[in-house]
């Protein structure tokens, strides 16, 4: 259990740590069935993905020829041309890599936006940034910053009500790093961000009739993300 300190005045009680987790989360893999063995073998070869807890699902795969994505046979190329979420790309001097993104929300839950995170090291020195890859609501990138304008969802701490009518129920983009280096070791992850929901501490204080503590966070964004493609 997560240990709690007393506010300066004494008047409340602060968790130290978890103040902004969410309530629990999951483990997915893609396995080629519902068997232990081909669990097991996904797991070997981090085909894996994690959730915050709402049963998003994703694809992420990288390489140099990979289909379009309006081909109907998009996942079954992408195997045979590339790597998928867990696996080694070998990089290629002169040769930028392709990356398939893609994700679907949870019926039960919020809309969603996605993202690339990409870490890599150069010179002893390590380093992070992250894309917004795909926006909802006909939205584009900043092409400087590589993030999507505010969608406008908001949640109305009265009922725990989102706004309505933004936010995608599934995106896909085939994607390039405007930065890459073939010199540099780098991962790349895909992660998805759910439209602001209530924290259940609030979904809590809702249904017990009283206000929300005020040391901690009332919304948070759900959220997705995959095992890493190496590109070395």
């Amino acid at each position: 259990m997560p240990l709690e300190t007393p506010n300066e005045d004494g008047s409340e009680y602060a968790l130290s740590a978890q103040n902004t987790w969410g309530a629990s989360g999951l483990a997915g893999v893609w396995a080629e069935e519902n068997t232990r063995g081909a669990i097991y073998d996904a797991f070997r070869r981090k085909e894996t993905f994690g959730t915050t807890g709402p049963r998003m699902k994703v694809r992420f795969f990288a390489g140099y020829n990979l289909p379009s994505l309006d081909d109907p046979a998009l996942v079954s190329k992408a195997y045979e041309g590339g790597v998928t979420m867990g696996a080694d790309l070998i990089a290629e001097q002169g040769n930028s890599p392709e990356f398939i993104a893609w994700v679907a929300r949870d019926a039960m839950s919020a809309p969603l936006r996605l993202q690339i995170v990409k870490g890599w090291e150069k010179n002893g020195e390590t380093y992070e940034a992250v894309y917004d890859v795909a926006c909802s609501d006909g939205l584009l990138p900043d092409p400087e910053t590589h993030r999507c304008p505010d969608n406008g969802a908001k949640v109305n701490l009265a009922d725990c009500s989102i706004t309505q009518g933004v936010g995608a129920t599934e995106l896909k983009a085939l994607w390039q790093d405007p930065d890459y280096d073939s010199d540099s070791r780098a991962f790349y992850y895909l992660r998805a961000l759910e439209n602001p929901t209530c924290r259940w501490s609030t979904w809590d204080a809702l249904r017990a009739g009283v206000e929300p503590r005020p040391d901690l966070h009332t919304t948070l964004q759900e959220r997705v993300w995959s095992s890493p493609i190496w590109v070395r």
